[in-house]
């Protein structure tokens, strides 16, 4: 129930008073916060030189197959215990309402279940990546104006973090 209201308050919904209901949430939303709002921001709002900010930009990786594809194929993504159709939710709960896709990628198509199921077979697991991310955020500011903004994630710089 915390957990519920607390989402609540983050997605701006009312909270409850009384005998009524909290609000209802997707799953996919709940999805987000417990796997991917600690790090991203719970509203796709996050430390951007050191984890990519989904707010406003996630959408733009619909432009291009190879860029929609990466987004699946990330091994947080793609090795996740979610079921493909849980994960294709996620993904389209990322791009569409955190992203803002229809406003970034005109004719961007939802994930489908079937879709995450052959991509989530060939995980970013062997590539340098983010050599890859790099390729595909060019591609995007290239070919689907993509702000340049994109590339203020770059791993390479981020801190180095524990035991000293």
């Amino acid at each position: 129930m915390t957990r519920v209201l607390l989402a609540a308050v983050i997605f701006g919904f009312c909270i409850p008073t009384g005998a009524e209901e909290p609000p209802h949430l997707s799953r996919a939303q709940i999805d987000y916060l417990e796997r991917c709002g600690g790090c991203h921001g719970i509203e796709g709002v996050s430390a951007q030189e050191l984890v990519p900010t989904l707010r406003h930009r996630a959408g733009y990786f619909l432009c291009t197959r190879l860029a929609r594809e990466y987004l699946v194929r990330l091994p947080s993504v793609a090795t996740s215990p979610l079921s493909d159709e849980a994960v294709a939710n996620l993904m389209n709960f990322v791009v569409f309402d955190i992203g803002d896709a229809p406003n970034l990628a005109p004719n961007a198509q939802t994930f489908s279940a079937a879709e995450v199921h052959l991509l989530r077979r060939n995980p970013l697991n062997e590539v340098a990546l983010s050599a890859y991310r790099s390729g595909v955020i060019e591609d995007l500011i290239r070919r689907c104006g993509a702000p340049p903004a994109l590339r203020d994630y770059r791993p390479s710089a981020a801190p180095a973090t524990g035991a000293r």
